[in-house]
């Protein structure tokens, strides 16, 4: 039974002997989406019961191989939608799950971001936030490899080296998902060859190795403006908020306790 606004009391709602019965009716009266019906058009509108089930972690992408299934989160922060790395981890029972090609079918390849979390002595210190170059090799390697959809990811990798260090044209390098020495890091793509750009101002994320070589996933990231004229090439991103947490990882006492603790993309709304 249920009490209207107005003190009088509603028909009474018949629940039915099943608890799958009961349970979709419970979901009717509450507004909850029952599981199995979330559709990637929910996020997009993002009503306050999807709303409530991101806050609550109940929203995963998965994606299924011959290994078994691997699942990503899906969170929420200021009003933005994040798709974080694969992982082989048990799903919730109560999870609402969007297959992983669904979710990043969501992308745009003119507004691709793509995020990384830095963390050194024991904790998570900001979140690095990458605007990509629309529907380049490069571009689309990274976000493959901050999803994880090809089973490598740059979760729990190390930043490697700083060059320059407190120089004009100090960079830091980072990326390899293979070794984590930075003697690996393959490229994921056959051919990385693209319109990339130049520049020489701090927060160009780029290539330092040959695109498609044994190194071709490791990336790079400009701390400080050039002032020698000269400009990095390769260039397919940008960073466009936490470039003072990748400042803070480089004056690191040492860069390779620096770890991308997460990683991800950020998905349009």
């Amino acid at each position: 039974m249920m009490t209207t606004e107005t003190g009088a009391t509603a028909d009474p709602v018949h629940l039915g002997d099943s608890a799958s019965s009961i349970m979709n009716k419970v979901q009717e009266i509450t507004g909850e989406i029952p599981q199995k019906q979330l559709t990637v058009e929910d996020l997009h509108r993002m009503s306050e019961p999807v709303k409530r089930l991101v806050e609550a972690g109940r929203v995963l992408s998965v994606l299924d191989d011959e290994d078994g299934r691997r699942s990503a989160r899906i969170t929420l922060q200021d009003g933005q939608l994040y798709l974080h790395s694969l992982l082989r981890q048990p799903t919730p029972a109560h999870a609402h799950t969007l297959q992983e090609s669904e979710v990043v079918g969501m992308l745009e390849p003119s507004c691709t971001l793509a995020f990384l979390d830095l963390g050194w002595a024991g904790s998570t210190r900001g979140r690095v936030t990458i605007q990509l170059t629309p529907d380049t090799p490069l571009a689309r390697q990274f976000v493959l490899l901050c999803t994880g959809q090809r089973g490598h990811t740059y979760r729990n990798t190390k930043l490697l080296e700083v060059w320059d260090k407190g120089h004009p044209g100090e960079w830091v390098e980072g990326g390899d998902y293979e070794s984590n020495d930075g003697r690996g890091g393959a490229s994921l793509l056959p051919d990385l060859q693209g319109q990339y750009w130049r520049s020489g101002w701090a927060g160009a994320v780029f290539i330092w190795f040959e695109p498609g070589g044994p190194r071709g996933a490791q990336f790079s990231i400009s701390t400080r403006d050039r002032q020698d004229g000269r400009q990095w090439s390769g260039v397919f991103g940008d960073v466009v908020s936490g470039l003072d947490v990748v400042r803070a990882a480089v004056n690191h006492s040492d860069i390779t306790e620096v770890t991308v603790v997460d990683c991800g993309v950020v998905l349009p709304r």
